[in-house]
């Protein structure tokens, strides 16, 4: 199970340090310029002028909130591949991701008082319970093949997106506009409060995923062969779904709907470090925020009459790579 990547021992500081280098290069991008002797006095001398206010209170939060996103989209996404064994697999193309923002519209849109507290619990709920959907009706006596696993996925996508479309329509005036770019993906809502807010969900899903890395390893050898390992199938199974739901659900309750990160960055992650999950995880991680950030700072930079959602940037690459993905998995079967 071990790739040749894995004998590598400079991965990890590389992709640390693309992490690293993508947070820079979009906290230094925008109108305002910033200069990295600036930038290191408002951080570790808390100078207060307007560059320091610009850097502390907008392109750094957006930038870590990105990359929070994109690893947490990432280590779901390595998780539903695992779970389902299938290369397809991916919280946006299951329809998790869909049901996730129906949980938040939800609260966003028809609640009067501040909900943001409970944003995150109410999007694990719809992504939990979507997810559920799809595994449900794509189960049969013969088991759940991928291809009819991804069709559900599709299926329930779309009506999910009915739902989402009718949720906008019977909004009250003022929410609007927002709830319609926030749908299509966006990191510009990020605070320090979000932040802070998202980080807690994202620390416990991806340490939980990994303290699942065995358990992953072994699904991927097929139930029985993990059940006769000595490895509780249902109970690793029913972990990993509850997990990577929350990890989808806690990240579309404040970016929105961005896809195809949870299908590309596992991909590139398993060129480099292999399939074992131990290595794995912590590398899409890396890779996933590296990716999003990059995305962000790409989709801020490329419009001159403002920005694009992020959301638009990432399935520019996804959806040919998924389209790629379902090209050759039908040439092999």
């Amino acid at each position: 199970m071990k790739g040749g990547g894995e004998r590598s021992g400079a991965v990890f500081p590389v992709l640390a340090a693309a992490l690293l280098g993508a947070l820079a290069l979009s906290a230094a991008t925008g109108p305002v310029s910033i200069s990295p002797r600036a930038a290191f006095d408002a951080i570790f001398r808390g100078t207060d002028d307007t560059p320091a206010r610009v850097l502390l209170s907008l392109r750094l939060p957006r930038a870590l909130l990105g990359a929070l996103v994109g690893g947490a989209l990432a280590s779901s996404g390595v998780a539903f591949q695992a779970l389902l064994r299938n290369p397809l697999a991916d919280p946006y193309i299951l329809g998790v991701s869909g049901g996730a923002a129906v949980g938040a519209l939800t609260v966003a849109l028809f609640l009067s008082a501040d909900a943001s507290p409970l944003l995150p619990l109410c999007a694990f709920g719809g992504a939990a319970l979507s997810a559920l959907a799809v595994f449900l009706l794509a189960r049969r006596r013969a088991g759940i093949s991928p291809e009819r696993l991804i069709l559900m996925g599709v299926v329930v996508g779309a009506f999910l997106n009915a739902v989402i479309m009718l949720m906008v329509t019977l909004a009250p005036p003022g929410k609007i506009p927002g709830a319609l770019y926030w749908l299509m993906g966006d990191l510009g809502q990020g605070t320090p409060h979000r932040v802070a807010v998202l980080f807690p969900y994202v620390a416990l899903g991806t340490v939980f995923l990994y303290l699942l890395s065995r358990g992953l390893d072994m699904l991927l050898l097929g139930d029985h062969a993990a059940f006769q390992a000595g490895l509780s199938v249902e109970r690793v199974k029913t972990a990993t779904y509850l997990t990577a739901s929350l990890l989808a659900g806690s990240v579309v309750a404040v970016s929105g709907l961005i896809g195809f990160v949870g299908l590309i960055v596992p991909h590139g992650a398993r060129v480099l470090v292999g399939s074992g999950h131990r290595r794995l995880l912590p590398a899409a991680f890396l890779l996933g925020g590296a990716f999003l950030v990059l995305s962000d700072t790409l989709a801020r930079a490329a419009s001159p009459a403002g920005e694009l959602p992020v959301g638009a940037v990432t399935a520019l690459a996804g959806a040919p790579f998924f389209l790629y993905l379902l090209r050759r998995n039908g040439g092999r079967s």
